[in-house]
């Protein structure tokens, strides 16, 4: 076999050399791959999926990667490396190159193999995608998991619709029927339904199977055509529907080994056109057998246990078939090195033999026959011939075999010529000829009754003794059983009567009335005597058959006698199972074909029969457990052989040990009521179901005590649990506690730090900023200091301006009278005559001058109020700001106490509290008045303040009114003079060349001026004077209030900056 390890290569040859036809077990390569490192180990895989050709295939490992595998090229190559495990592959698209994966995290995603580039992401699933189907036309797919299955459209790859189920019901499979547009849908209560793609309506459901229905459907599969359906499960059945006419065609039951069907696949065929008839079923012994499902014939089977398979892919092209292996590993098989195999020409004779009796056998086995019939040509031309002769003999005596005449228009003579030339009925109407030979009354009224009646409780527990697989089987068991217990007490004593009743409860387990009558009529007729010596066997019935056994093979009985072999050893199993354990379906129901056809008798000639035909290896067993294996278990025995013996035993047995003498003949069963059953000893079945009863009584006691206890320690055990979980839960809770208490001393230890951190903080802040405030409160001081020094200095400035244009005035005043002098000088040396013009333009110019000064002396006037104004208002900003600074430091104040108050407080115990909220209220109380003592010192020095300001105006406006008398009395001068100068002018003309007089009167006249002059400079410094006086009294009242405010704050308030550490 070649090997090929794929290692850590992305590329190469699958195989050296391929291998021939003749491959071995047609295995062409097998493919690992295997990781080398500190630990070497194998990376399985996991899933495998064939392109349309067939001839190219891809598989996916657990690690992710995705290898391409070109069986006509004989090479591989990593195609992609998704880094997770892939769940399903599909690799035929409508693009060759292109494929869909679905991976762990459940998404699906298409690459494509040639450029090895993700072409898209489809995500939308909840749980892993189970399979992937794909559109005959590679347009659209289908994804699968076990709540969802969705639609997309392989071109746009977007989702056109999802199917969605109830939790309660999941999804099995999803799938495109192939060559329709037909979407098969099967869920995990067996329905299986059929969807229009198009519309995605409903076209059908399947119906339920009337016979295997307890099948559940785990796998399936369809042919090429799209015409049979294959559906599987755990189970060793598999069920064929035609989904043409939506019926079941066939049950194909597996090989015994077989007990649950994993995977199905059609393996196609060029020649089929579709319509496969080989089908590939793998098995949970990991083999996939390749069955015919026409002939059920075994063609051929490929893994092993050693080398089982976990999942398989068949090619398109029938040619190979890829296999997942148990180990990880990758087997490609030829199809035609497994078939040549099968059509290899038959070996020696003798083998020959052997081998047919093997395929009979298995084909039997893989078999549910549906349809009947023989097909051996000597058989059916005997039963020919004998059924020509039976109708001529009928229509010779009509009239002398009414009582052969059965219900549904048959006749018991001729179904016994029937019988005897085919050995058997036809298998579709043996229930129909059973019933007219058992002459059913179909009492359904009194069926009902009995069970209306309910479980018998000798059967309530049946299922412990008989663990029978099938439940609704197991059911209808113990209906059966429970009617039969009801109908005589008989039944529910004996221990053997489920061991009677199982053959017919399996055969009619869809008809429970028919079930009961047919079990009825077998203990009434062919169980006569039974119950004589009950709880004992019928030691009666069995003294017949051994007298018949020593009529005809005594050599037999004596050596069952030597080896202390009794009837109830060798005879009892065989009636009380009624052969079920020695026969199979087949045989058994041959057997009772002949043995409802008889005499009752001739079913204890068919046990005898049994036995003399059994005696070569009945006479080489020497043992006692020898004979009890043979006599319980199946052997290769020609039962047709037992049953022509049983006939010769009929006939060539005397009359007086014949067993027809002793039974009675064939009694059918009442119509309406069925008949009273009371041929047992009475009184001991009475005794045993009164022990029964009170050892019934006595058990239930038992187990109610039994139960008692058990709820106690139960209780106690729980109670106990719940005490260790209470004390667990405190042990939690306290170290939780002392957790949470380390936590919190750790966490109140970082706020105390913190909290000084904050203290050590605020305290710096706080010291910062009152050294801000102090800063601020000086600038501002010197802003203030150095505003009244510019307006001292500007007010300097502006009185020495005005001194120096007083001087500049005066000077030019000076120069002026000079100049006048100087023109009086020259007039009066030209021209005296104009003595008097001159004299009045020097009056004219005086007077100017005059108004000149009188405006000069009242704009000084204005500045000089103006000045004082402004002053007064400097005073009230200056009064206002410091009142505002007062209040401000004032509140800053009383916040910094509350602030140190909550310090405090928080460093003091909770008893303290009231002390201190009074304490604050008092110092609050004492702050209030210290404030109205403050406001009210501040309200007189303002109304002090106001006084002097009246005083000093009431002195301004002294002050101006003594001015304004002596500008009046210098007018009054003048006026005067002007007068005096009026009245002397008439006597200018006569004194014109008096020089010296008009000399002298100019002089007076400068004289004058030069007074004026002079008071007017004297009244200035006085003016200079006052308001120098007037702003140092304003400063000594502006340091009176702030003393005074300094005096007036709480002494309560700077011992409150104690308070913090």
């Amino acid at each position: 076999m070649e090997s090929c390890d794929l290692g850590g290569r992305q590329h190469g040859p699958i195989w050296h050399r391929r291998p021939g036809p003749a491959a071995p077990r047609g295995v062409i390569v097998n493919i690992i791959h295997s990781v080398k490192g500190y630990h070497s180990k194998t990376v399985r895989f996991l899933n495998v999926a064939f392109d349309v050709s067939g001839d190219s295939l891809l598989a996916g490992d657990q690690q992710g990667n995705i290898y391409g595998f070109d069986l006509n090229g004989n090479r591989f190559n990593l195609v992609q490396r998704t880094m997770q495990a892939c769940t399903a592959l599909a690799f035929n698209l409508r693009r060759k190159t292109e494929f869909l994966v679905a991976l762990a995290d459940n998404s699906v995603k298409c690459f494509d193999t040639e450029t090895k580039e993700l072409v898209s992401w489809m995500r939308g699933h909840d749980s892993a995608v189970s399979s992937i189907s794909v559109h005959g036309s590679g347009r659209y797919a289908i994804t699968t998991s076990t709540d969802t299955a969705q639609l997309w459209d392989l071109d746009t790859f977007q989702r056109k619709r999802k199917l969605n189920v109830r939790q309660s019901v999941g999804i099995q499979k999803v799938f495109f029927l192939p060559l329709s547009n037909t979407i098969i849908s099967c869920f995990k209560d067996n329905s299986v339904f059929a969807w229009e793609f198009d519309t995605l309506h409903c076209k059908y459901r399947l119906p339920t199977p009337v016979e295997g229905s307890v099948l559940l459907y785990k796998v399936f599969a369809v042919t090429r055509d799209g015409r049979i359906f294959v559906a599987g499960g755990k189970s060793n059945h598999l069920h064929l529907w035609c989904l043409e006419s939506r019926q079941l065609i066939r049950i194909i039951q597996m090989p015994a080994k077989v007990r649950a069907v994993r995977h199905l696949e059609f393996l196609p065929d060029s020649f089929d056109g579709g319509s496969n008839q080989v089908l590939g079923v793998l098995s949970q012994d990991n083999i996939m057998r390749f069955i015919h499902i026409e002939t059920c014939k075994l063609l051929f089977d490929i893994g092993s246990h050693e080398e089982g398979i976990s999942t398989a892919a068949i090619s398109p092209n029938g040619r190979y078939i890829a296999s997942v292996m148990e180990n990880g590993s990758l087997n490609l098989y030829s199809v035609q090195a497994l078939t040549q195999e099968e059509n290899k020409p038959p070996p020696p004779t003798f083998k020959v033999v052997d081998n047919g009796s093997k395929c009979t056998s298995e084909a039997n086995t893989l078999t549910m026959r549906v349809t009947s019939g023989r097909s051996e040509q000597p058989w059916k031309s005997k039963g020919r011939k004998i059924q020509t002769r039976l109708l001529k003999l009928q229509t010779n005596t009509s009239l002398e075999n009414k009582e052969n005449e059965l219900p549904g228009g048959l006749n018991k003579k001729r179904l016994r010529a029937l019988l005897k030339g085919f050995g058997e009925y036809p298998a579709k109407y043996r229930m129909f000829v059973w019933r007219s030979l058992l002459q059913l009354p179909e009492n359904h009224l009194a069926f009902s009754s009995l069970i209306d009646k309910g479980t018998h409780s000798a059967f309530v527990n049946i299922q412990n003794e008989y663990p029978i697989k099938s439940r609704k089987l197991l059911r209808v068991l113990q209906r059966t059983l429970s009617a039969l217990a009801h109908w005589s007490a008989i039944f529910a004593e004996t221990p053997y009567i489920p061991l009677l009743a199982f053959p017919f409860v399996k055969l009619f387990q869809n008809n429970q009335l028919i079930c009961f009558e047919v079990v009825a009529t077998v203990v009434v007729n062919f169980c006569q005597h039974w119950f004589e010596y009950f709880p004992n066997p019928p030691v009666n019935v069995l003294s017949m058959m051994e007298n018949v056994l020593a009529h005809h093979d005594k050599e037999l009985l004596q050596h069952l006698v030597k080896y202390s072999v009794t009837s109830q050893v060798y005879a009892w199993p065989l009636l009380e199972t009624l052969f079920s354990e020695v026969l199979t379906r087949e045989e058994w129901l041959k057997v009772f074909d002949n043995i409802f056809s008889n005499h009752p008798s001739y079913f204890l000639m068919v046990a005898v029969a049994y036995i003399i035909c059994s005696r070569a290896p009945l006479l080489h067993c020497n043992q006692t457990a020898d004979f009890e294996y043979f006599f319980h278990h199946r052997h290769n025995l020609d039962i047709n052989v037992v049953i022509k013996e049983a006939y010769h035993l009929m006939e060539a047995t005397p009359l007086d040990i014949h067993p027809q003498r002793m039974l009675d003949g064939f009694v059918p069963l009442t119509k309406g009521q069925y008949p009273v059953f009371n041929k047992y000893p009475k009184f001991i079945v009475d005794y045993q179901i009164q022990e029964w009863e009170r050892i019934r009584q006595d058990e239930i006691e038992y187990l109610r005590e039994r139960q008692l206890v058990h709820e106690l320690e139960a209780k106690a055990q729980e109670r106990k649990a719940e005490e260790e979980a209470w004390y667990r839960k405190q042990e939690l809770l306290r170290e939780a506690e002392e957790q949470r208490r380390k936590i919190l001393l750790e966490e109140e230890e970082k706020l105390a730090e913190q909290r000084q951190r904050l203290a050590a903080v605020k305290k710096e802040l706080k010291v910062k900023e009152l050294q801000f405030l102090d800063a601020s409160r000086r600038r501002f001081l010197k802003y203030q200091q150095d505003q009244r020094q510019m307006e001292l200095k500007r007010l300097d400035d502006e009185i020495a301006r005005k001194a120096s244009i007083r001087e500049q005035e005066t000077a030019a005043t000076l120069q002026d009278v000079e100049v006048r002098r100087m023109e009086l000088e020259s007039q009066r040396q030209l021209f005296e005559q104009h003595l008097i013009k001159d004299q009045e333009a020097v009056t004219k110019e005086m007077k100017e001058k005059v108004d000149a000064h009188r405006r000069k002396v009242d704009q000084e006037d204005h500045l000089v109020q103006r000045l004082m104004e402004i002053e007064r208002e400097e005073n009230q900003k200056a009064q206002i700001v410091s009142e505002e600074n007062l209040a401000k430091a004032e509140q800053k104040c009383v916040g910094t106490d509350w602030r140190l108050q909550a310090l405090h407080k928080l460093r003091r115990d909770d008893r303290d509290r009231e002390k201190r909220y009074e304490e604050i209220a008092k110092l609050l109380h004492d702050n209030r008045v210290k404030e109205a003592e403050l406001l009210n010192a501040m309200r007189e020095a303002e109304e002090k303040k106001w006084e002097e300001v009246i005083q000093k105006k009431a002195q301004l406006e002294e002050k101006q009114k003594a001015a304004a008398a002596a500008d009046e009395h210098r007018k009054q001068f003048l006026e005067e003079r002007l007068r005096d100068l009026k009245a002397r002018c008439p006597e200018r003309g006569a004194e014109l060349q008096q020089v010296p007089r008009s000399g002298n009167i100019c002089l007076n006249d400068l004289s004058a001026s030069e007074s004026s002059s002079h008071m007017s400079l004297i009244r200035r410094e006085e003016l200079v004077c006052q308001e120098r006086e007037l702003m140092a009294e304003v400063r000594r009242l502006r340091q009176k209030l702030s003393a005074q405010a300094r005096a007036g704050r709480p002494p309560t308030r700077f011992q409150a900056t104690k308070w913090t550490p």
